[in-house]
């Protein structure tokens, strides 16, 4: 994490040459904040768990029997062992504490058997590294509605590393200047934003070369989708802008503009580019001012 926060705070002696430059915090670590604060909730759900074990005197005698007790049909059930075998040998007693825990949250037992069958694998952790990563995420979100959504959204999360992925995540992107409430926006929008996020100094200059201030409200946008695509896409959605007679710097300031520009395929972009062109005798710049044009449906624009 270090090396990487480092990394980007080099990149301020770039960036500071312009007036457009993204501004970096004088302080990279904040006063601690609450986002970061482990909560208790989950030692007063394994503390009831525990009571209720002690009164329930039918207690599951494997893992199999967990699982059918939560709701997941047979064919449920061979989808989870298959993608997770080690759960057939799984504790009894963290299983059910990991479950009783996103139940927690306020997931319904028809949602816990959609997350659990889609990504079993965030079952086989350690009990108590599931509930840290749980605890910060309650902390993170703010909101248990937000978190369940996040989680229905993308079950993935929850297998991801607390201190390798999801903690220098969120914070590369407070260092680039994006605000807690944008990201968990971002979040939501784009579940996979935690996975796929990576930054180098080639990218940070196109995010600068944008001309997005940090306080634009288009500023995360364009951010996390840099963020998350990876560079040689980039690369090859510039050059097609390109080919039709615009310069690097008009396409990013396109980009800028209109940053759901990106996330539109080369095909789209090379048959509306060519629909502005040949059919409305339009210059290639028309799309700098009316980013629309790219939006089109050329197949509603052409009916007769």
């Amino acid at each position: 994490m270090k090396s990487r926060i480092q990394s980007l705070l080099k990149l301020r002696n770039v960036l500071s040459a312009s007036r457009y430059s993204i501004p970096f915090p004088k302080c990279l670590i904040r006063p601690r904040s609450s986002i970061f604060m482990p909560t208790n909730y989950s030692t007063v759900c394994l503390t009831q768990l525990e009571g209720a074990v002690g009164d329930d005197t039918n207690q599951p005698e494997d893992s199999l029997q967990v699982l059918k007790r939560l709701g997941c049909s047979d064919a449920d059930i061979t989808k989870i062992f298959t993608k997770a075998s080690a759960l057939k040998k799984a504790d009894i007693d963290q299983l059910q504490s990991k479950l009783k825990l996103l139940s927690g949250l306020g997931l319904t037992p028809p949602e816990l058997v959609k997350i659990v069958s889609d990504r079993p694998r965030f079952l086989i952790p350690r009990l108590d590294c599931f509930a840290e990563q749980l605890d910060y995420f309650d902390e993170l979100f703010g909101s248990r509605e937000l978190l369940i959504k996040a989680i229905l959204r993308n079950p993935s999360i929850l297998t991801y590393d607390l201190h390798k992925k999801i903690k220098p995540t969120v914070e590369m992107y407070r260092v680039l200047g994006l605000g807690m409430e944008d990201l968990i926006q971002m979040l939501l929008a784009r579940p996979t934003l935690i996975s796929r996020t990576s930054f180098n100094e080639e990218k940070m200059e196109f995010i600068r070369k944008t001309r997005v201030s940090s306080d634009s409200a288009m500023y995360k946008y364009i951010v996390t989708l840099i963020g998350v695509s990876r560079l040689e896409t980039i690369r090859q959605k510039m050059a097609n802008f390109e080919k039709f007679g615009l310069s690097e710097d008009e396409v990013l300031g396109l980009f800028g503009r209109s940053p759901l520009v990106m996330t539109l395929s080369i095909d789209k972009v090379q048959r509306n580019m060519t629909f502005i062109l040949s059919h409305m005798k339009l210059s290639a710049k028309a799309v700098l001012d009316h980013p629309s044009l790219l939006y089109l449906n050329l197949e509603n624009v052409l009916k007769p």
